[in-house]
């Protein structure tokens, strides 16, 4: 049994943040019924590298973060559509949305108004700035973000800055953040039997991702600068190779003496973190001669032979294609279902159980896909759901 069999959650959420949050307790069992208004389908659905699956509304974007899911159409601008979800909040344990604040509360549906109906309903908004302060009525996405909290201003190269991060790691942060929100007050609701009210915003979660950061800067108002690959000591930072680029990250003391070791250099070895800093630029000139001496492979695999992290810099495909991700189980590879066309793959969780861990079990719906079986489930009838089809209620 997985830890969240049993559990409803309405998925009132589009885009990425919002969408991975849900999707984790889907993996771990939860009933995840996601709402999209009709004739406007997340815009995930349109977004991926593949265009006949983007014309199909089952964009990769939206394919890796959709299975194990229901699908269902619902007009929350109408009233009965309205009426609809409210006999869904009733039965459910979750509702997680990522509109503008107060786009909901103004349709009555508010977390107010929802926690009235079901007192031990979990509801959850995710936004930009969340739901109060000065910025709370802004919008934005993960480049904004990136944005508006510094993490931009600190990537890059003295010369080159502000970058984006090339994923859109404050979405999946908060997705992730989101998801331990919901596992955290689902854990609080069986204690104390009440509901809860969750504000998560990302810019909140762009700030935590900086944790060291923000305590150097709070402590002495030091700001981190862009500075690419270097870092402020020698064995911690990237170099090119005979063939390719090469990452070290021989941090703490044993690493940075193992490293000058195994080079045969033992003058550059230090006793103190402080004398590696101030030692850091013959360090790091010595290090761009020898390590062009190897390729990337053959000096990862020295290193890491004697406990020195390093990695050479590997594409997705090769990171993919690592016999390691196979141990793993991060990928389920589909090789036909009814609404794709083809065989494709999808992430799943980044951890694992020894039982009643995270695992896929269904396809991405399409858009709709479960409309009429979950209207069913609430008691509607093939006539009252064909009258709702015709008035655009779903």
């Amino acid at each position: 049994m997985r830890p969240f069999e049993g559990i409803k959650i309405l998925d009132l959420t589009h885009v990425l943040a919002g969408p991975f949050a849900t999707y984790q307790l889907a993996l771990l069992g939860a009933d995840v019924i996601k709402i999209e208004p009709p004739g406007e389908p997340d815009q995930t659905r349109n977004i991926g590298a593949d265009k006949a699956l983007n014309a199909l509304g089952m964009g990769t974007f939206y394919l890796a973060q959709a299975s194990n899911k229901r699908s269902i159409t619902l007009d929350l601008k109408t009233k009965p559509g309205r009426e609809i979800l409210k006999k869904l909040v009733v039965r459910s344990d979750v509702l997680v949305e990522n509109y503008r604040p107060g786009a909901l509360a103004a349709l009555g549906l508010g977390a107010d108004a929802m926690m009235a109906l079901n007192p031990r309903l979990i509801y959850a908004s995710m936004s930009a700035f969340g739901q109060d302060g000065p910025r709370a009525s802004q919008t934005g996405y993960d480049m904004n973000i990136q944005a508006s909290s510094g993490i931009m201003a600190m990537t890059g190269t003295e010369t080159v800055n502000p970058l984006m991060l090339g994923p859109s790691a404050v979405d999946y942060a908060s997705g992730t953040t989101g998801a331990l929100a919901l596992v955290s007050a689902l854990f609080q609701r069986e204690r104390t039997g009440r509901g809860q009210r969750i504000d998560l915003a990302m810019i909140d979660v762009a700030i935590i991702l900086m944790g060291s950061h923000l305590a150097s800067y709070l402590r002495n108002g030091a700001l981190p600068k862009p500075r690419g690959n270097r870092h402020e000591m020698a064995t911690n930072g990237g170099y090119a190779t005979k063939d390719g680029y090469l990452v070290m990250g021989a941090s703490n003391l044993r690493q940075h003496r193992r490293v000058w070791t195994l080079l045969g250099r033992l003058e550059f070895i230090k006793p103190t973190m402080q004398e590696r800093r101030d030692n850091r630029e013959p360090e790091a000139k010595a290090l761009a001669e020898i390590l062009l001496t190897r390729t990337a492979a053959e000096w990862e695999d020295l290193f890491q032979a004697n406990h020195v992290p390093a990695a050479r810099v590997r594409t997705l495909a090769e990171a993919v294609g690592d016999p390691q991700l196979t141990t793993r189980n991060i990928v389920h590879r589909y090789d036909k279902t009814p609404s794709v066309p083809g065989a494709f793959g999808v992430p799943v969780a980044a951890f694992k159980f020894a039982h009643g861990g995270p695992q896929v079990d269904a396809p991405p719906p399409t858009m709709g896909e479960h409309t009429e079986a979950v209207l069913a489930e609430l008691g509607y009838g093939k006539a009252e759901i064909d009258g709702f089809r015709s008035t655009g209620v779903i």
